[in-house]
């Protein structure tokens, strides 16, 4: 459709780039530093001194301590752990206790809302899963009537991921801690870790999930801060690692990006809002003036690098793959639903029909992006989408052909 001409990656939502630095820290514990951080001698040693750096880091950017940080896979599993191992946990100190009660929304990311109706499935706890308004926001009123005498768990993303819509997540913590302080409050916030302060004592959480590759750091491991003295049961058993909660040999390299990776964020975020900000705003003016456009969810409570819009008459899938051809990727939903052909789950719980979810993509921008990418992305735009309206136009013409030529003659009369 159009010629492609340089590649712009709109889709730091989903992955972003290991940076220079995280790689440069990263690079001695393949080789040089192998050890395992378990063992005893003085090569292990030097393994678990690293980790124990990087555990720092993690509990500096949080504002905790470094035994409140347990390493995980990535926030898939520290999603899991928190929500599936708050329930074990109360299941071993009231066996035959009344079936717990567990709070979250609709656009929670796949791995809370799916664990959550897992442990619905099961039978192991009751479920309550909040609406949000047309701009993605969750009323803090519908929090505080949700809550019941056996709720012992709320759990409601930061900043949601397709969207971009931030909760007032320090409003919400106070809220269900002074209807009950007992509660144990978690949030996925792996979207907001660029860009938002995560100091857990300001967002009154007891336990926060983080990823490392959304923060420009790797794939493959992640934390779970958990507040001491809030009940959690490990999901795995082994050996024992990381205070008996997460066994398995520790992934050293990993760990010591993730590190290096909040270091970062905490030298660079300021620089990193105003930079993806400019940005965002220019694309966003750029793509309004396609007519049919309009954006998902609230512009105003929203991350600074999350842009999705929806372009009427447009199926998205189509749109994603024709700007793919031009070097330009996006998404249509999160990274982890992006296979399926459903409607996203956050688009319709903002009231869109499915037609008009399907017609969206997301855009979200980050730390290498320039104003030329934007300015090709603003270039391109619209005539892929004039293209596609017009194959769209096209093709409902066909099949109204094909309807009336099977209709009788007095159709109608």
């Amino acid at each position: 459709m159009v010629e492609k001409k340089r590649q712009v990656y709109l889709d730091y939502g989903a992955t972003t780039p290991v940076s220079p630095e995280v790689f440069s820290a990263m690079e001695p514990y393949f080789q040089q530093k192998y050890g395992n951080a378990s063992s005893i001698h003085f090569v292990g040693q030097e393994a678990a001194e690293a980790v124990g750096r990087a555990r720092g880091q993690v509990a500096g950017f949080f504002n905790c301590q470094p035994e409140e940080i347990i390493f995980t896979s990535g926030a898939t599993e520290s999603n899991n752990l928190a929500l599936k191992g708050v329930v074990k946990k109360y299941y071993a100190r009231q066996p035959g206790g009344p079936r717990p009660h567990i709070i979250t929304t609709k656009i929670d990311h796949h791995c809370v809302v799916d664990s959550a109706k897992a442990l619905e499935k099961e039978g192991l706890a009751e479920v309550t899963f909040l609406s949000v308004d047309k701009e993605g926001m969750v009323n803090p009123s519908d929090l505080q009537a949700a809550v019941k005498k056996n709720t012992i768990l709320v759990s409601v993303i930061y900043v949601n991921n397709e969207i971009g819509v931030v909760q007032p997540l320090a409003q919400l913590t106070g809220l269900v801690k002074r209807v009950d302080p007992k509660i144990i409050f978690h949030t996925d916030a792996v979207q907001a870790a660029g860009y938002f302060d995560l100091d857990v004592t300001k967002l009154g959480v007891n336990l926060l999930s983080l990823s490392a590759h959304k923060i420009y750091g790797p794939k493959g491991v992640g934390a779970l801060y958990i507040k001491k003295g809030t009940a959690v049961s490990r999901m795995q058993d082994g050996g024992g690692h990381e205070f008996g909660l997460r066994s398995g040999t520790l992934n050293v390299p990993g760990i010591v990006g993730l590190g290096e990776a909040v270091a970062q964020v905490m030298r660079n975020r300021e620089k990193d809002i105003e930079h993806v900000q400019i940005l965002r705003d220019k694309l966003l003016a750029g793509l309004s003036q396609i007519e049919g456009a309009a954006v998902n969810g609230s512009q105003k409570q929203r991350s600074p690098n999350n842009l999705n819009m929806r372009f009427a008459n447009v199926e998205g899938e189509a749109l994603l793959y024709s700007l793919s051809l031009a070097g330009v990727a996006v998404s249509t939903a999160s990274a982890c639903a992006s296979k399926s052909l459903k409607p996203s789950h956050v688009l319709l719980s903002l009231g869109l029909p499915p037609e008009q979810a399907h017609s969206s993509i997301r855009m979200t921008l980050g730390r290498y992006l320039t104003d030329q990418d934007i300015n090709y992305v603003i270039k391109i735009f619209p005539e892929i989408i004039k293209k596609l309206r017009q194959i769209s136009g096209d093709v409902l013409q066909k099949r109204l052909s094909q309807k009336e030529k099977r209709l009788p003659d007095d159709f109608g009369c």
